[in-house]
């Protein structure tokens, strides 16, 4: 054993290039102050030959599927074809490989696509690219798809949106292994930004609006004054619609209805409040529209598993002052 916290990478057949580089450049790279490794990242393919990437050229990495049953952490790219992504269901091998893993699973993209179909997911929140959010929704109805974030981590099962949202994950999997420290660390030597505002929604293509200017604007607006009790009222107000009309054009822009979509806004700004400020947890509280500490700790507890102090302590290492 090498002492290091053991991830292994499954290229699967028409991987995505792009994607099956990130976890060693954004996992493996990671050191401590002292320059120490944190992490060992290796690759596999099913039966440990070659396969074809989603640019045309093949890669063999060194090892074949067995290295998964002694990783901690199991990383799957995204797949432009397969069984998973075109009919919900695993090839004999593939789910051989997955089938009865101990470690924390982390998914890429369309790489979702084979979590959901080893039923992995099954009543959990994830999320993939938003191009492929019906696709997913139809073949896997059983799983609670969130298309407007770059990444949901549900504990031991994470997921990402598109192609460069595997680059937040992979931070984001850093970062909660081992500090903001370390995560700004590799991000800085990636010249990456180590955090992302916002979600899939400001990428996605716009949908067709004969109705109205759409409701980015309100979005807008609404992350300006999270800390105001904004209502559903507020927003379409704003936005010069009635409020059937604009919960209408809100889902249809975003994939969410607004409370969910507000809800999930402040929650991140709550996170990067107690990762990057030592305020209090009650001013948290009130700066993004919770009102109190219950509530804030409440919605935290639902979004990722955790009380604030607890997500202070583990992101910045240091006893929380003025709570």
């Amino acid at each position: 054993m090498t002492g290091l916290h053991e991830v292994a990478v499954l290229a699967l057949p028409d991987v995505v290039a792009f994607e099956l580089g990130l976890p060693h450049k954004l996992i493996g790279t990671a050191v401590d102050d002292a320059e120490r490794r944190l992490y060992r990242v290796r690759f596999a393919t099913l039966d440990g030959g070659p396969v074809r990437t989603s640019a045309g050229y093949q890669v063999l990495p060194e090892h074949d599927a067995s290295i998964l049953r002694t990783a901690d952490t199991v990383v799957i790219p995204g797949i432009y074809s397969g069984s998973a992504k075109e009919r919900g269901v695993l090839e004999p091998d593939l789910a051989a490989a997955l089938d009865g893993l101990s470690a924390r699973m982390v998914s890429i993209c369309t790489g979702a696509f084979v979590l959901a179909a080893a039923g992995l997911l099954d009543g959990r929140p994830a999320t993939t690219h938003w191009m492929h959010a019906d696709a997913f929704r139809a073949l896997f109805p059983q799983v609670a798809l969130d298309p407007d974030v770059l990444y949901v981590d549900d504990g031991d099962v994470l997921t990402s949106a598109g192609n460069a949202a595997g680059i937040d994950l992979c931070l984001h999997v850093v970062r909660r292994d081992h500090g903001a420290t370390v995560a700004n660390r590799v991000a800085r030597r990636s010249v990456v930004a180590p955090w992302r505002e916002g979600g899939q929604s400001q990428f996605m293509e716009p949908a067709p609006d004969a109705d109205g200017p759409g409701t980015a604007p309100t979005r807008a607006w609404a992350l300006e004054r999270l800390r105001d009790p904004l209502t559903l009222a507020d927003l379409a107000a704003h936005a010069a619609m009635s409020v059937r009309t604009f919960t209408r054009h809100f889902r249809e822009e975003t994939g969410v209805s607004p409370a969910r979509w507000l809800t999930t806004q402040r929650v991140a700004a709550a996170r990067r409040l107690l990762e990057g400020t030592d305020l209090p947890v009650e001013r948290i509280a009130a700066e993004c529209g919770f009102g109190t500490t219950a509530s804030l700790r409440q919605h935290l507890h639902a979004a990722i598993g955790v009380a604030p102090l607890a997500y202070r302590r583990t992101y910045r290492g240091v006893e929380p002052a003025g709570v």
